[in-house]
């Protein structure tokens, strides 16, 4: 079953479009991407899909395009189970969550970049990718005092090897993801026990956890989706902290 191959191939600009996908992981078997016709572009690019699978390692992210009101919780439940994560942020979020923006770097997590506006990557000029990747990053500096930005999230997962190899070039890691549910639909929330499902069905070593904070279900879920991990052996570290990684 693939997950989040959600638009075919295509040419936009310099290079085949991709949309990232991955056959999930079922019973702690590890997902792949051997499929889908982008694993050695990742590999050229420093891209990242997942870490060590010989460590049962978990890294969280959250995609922040725009604030729903549940990210205080999220970052009261990352607080008290002592849990890094990476926060993906646009500049809609930039310009508007100030606040929640000082406390996630107070609080020792990672600010990454998911491009000022949101745009498909792999369609506009380089210049255009540069602006947008360098407005989130200085912009997040103004506002938090963060100097450092190498986390990139391509917004949808649309991607080409010219903006795998421009953001690779600015310094950036692009970072994909191993364990994701369909859970940034606000009108389609099932509940947390849904959320918890689709995430601890699919845990396995090294996994790159994809989580959207729009999501109720996400926020009130991610209490035992922490604990659930831990108990069956997983320790939840920062991407700083990922020293092998695939592909």
């Amino acid at each position: 079953m693939l997950t989040y191959l959600l638009l075919p191939a295509s040419v936009h600009g310099e290079g085949r479009a991709f949309h990232f996908g991955f056959k999930k992981s079922e019973g702690g078997k590890l997902p792949s991407i051997d499929q889908e016709g982008f694993k050695e572009l990742l590999k050229k690019h420093g891209a990242v899909f997942m870490g060590d699978p010989a460590r049962k390692d978990l890294y969280l992210t959250f995609d922040n395009g725009y604030e729903n009101g549940f990210t205080p919780a999220i970052l009261d439940t990352l607080k008290v189970k002592q849990v890094p994560a990476a926060f993906f942020v646009t500049g809609h979020y930039v310009r508007t969550q100030g606040d929640l923006l000082k406390r996630m770097t107070a609080e020792g997590h990672i600010i990454g970049n998911h491009s000022w506006s949101h745009p498909d990557v792999s369609a506009i000029t380089e210049d255009k990718l540069r602006q947008e990747l360098d407005r989130v990053k200085s912009e997040v500096s103004a506002v938090t005092g963060q100097q450092e930005m190498k986390y990139l999230r391509t917004p949808r997962g649309i991607f080409n090897e010219r903006s795998l190899a421009v953001s690779k070039e600015m310094g950036y890691t692009n970072v994909f993801w191993s364990i994701a549910y369909m859970d940034w639909d606000v009108n389609a929330q099932k509940g947390p026990q849904h959320a918890l499902q689709k995430v601890t069905a699919q845990l396995h070593p090294g996994a790159v956890l994809l989580l959207h904070s729009i999501s109720r279900d996400n926020a009130e879920a991610l209490g035992d989706i922490i604990d659930e991990a831990r108990k069956q052996g997983y320790e939840f570290r920062s991407l700083d902290e990922m020293d092998a990684k695939l592909p």
